[in-house]
């Protein structure tokens, strides 16, 4: 569950007046309106030998809604292609293990990336000190409604950093790890991750059945913090996070 302190509750009230925190029974949930990054701790993460950007956070307006936007300049491998690189941004004061995350989410590749760019972005939990480590789910945004069924199949995507990064995971189980899900490639995406233990799912834009089931969360029934998470040279816009 993800407990927010006393004191968080009463900074978010004043950045975020509609913050609308209920007691449901045990359960805390919180909305946070996502109008301010000064709750927001960013950090990279990268998995070549180079020289990375380092990320940006800022309000921004996305098709006519106030968003928090990150943006992941990852830099060029010498080989000139994509270079591996995340960002996750941390909500300070946040505690998790097991509980619900919802947010609504937007993935862009950023003006001039490379054509494998798929506008990558997510949701990290159970984030260690500093994005040391954390698991993530995410989305390819550009490949849910993409004119090749194997991009299709690659449209979500379960990784645990720093030991199980996409690629690890997609060379040892190919297809275990990521699915197809119909996503609107520039459009607000409704996102809802359930974790209970060793386990998560992923749901899209309400429906009913998960179209990501993981059974084996690498890093083990941990807790730690939540963060907003960014894939490389992709701009990520996030509103409407709910933490349970």
């Amino acid at each position: 569950m993800y407990e927010i302190p006393a004191q968080l509750f009463l900074a978010l009230a004043l950045l975020c007046p509609t913050t609308n925190p209920q007691n449901q029974g045990s359960s805390i949930v919180s909305t946070l309106a996502m109008n301010s990054v000064d709750d927001l701790e960013v950090h990279s993460a990268k998995f070549d030998a180079v020289e990375v950007p380092s990320p940006t956070a800022e309000i921004a307006s996305y098709m006519g809604r106030t968003a928090v936007k990150i943006v992941n300049k990852a830099g060029v491998t010498a080989a000139g292609t994509p270079a591996n690189g995340e960002t996750v941004a941390i909500l300070k004061g946040s505690d998790f293990s097991d509980g619900t995350i919802e947010a609504e989410v937007v993935g862009l590749p950023c003006p001039g990336a490379d054509s494998s760019v798929r506008g990558f972005v997510g949701i990290a939990f159970r984030v260690g000190p500093h994005g040391s480590q954390y698991e993530s789910i995410s989305l390819r945004q550009t490949n849910g409604r993409a004119d090749d069924q194997l991009r299709r199949n690659h449209s979500t995507q379960y990784a645990s950093y720093p030991d199980f990064p996409w690629h690890r995971l997609r060379d040892e189980n190919p297809g275990a790890y990521e699915s197809y899900v119909d996503l609107d490639p520039h459009g607000w995406t409704k996102i809802k991750i359930v974790v209970a233990g060793s386990k998560a799912r992923l749901y899209v834009n309400g429906a009913e059945q998960p179209c990501l089931i993981v059974n084996d969360l690498k890093l083990g029934e941990t807790r730690g913090q939540v963060a907003l998470w960014v894939g490389t040279d992709t701009e990520g816009y996030f509103s409407n996070l709910t933490v349970k």
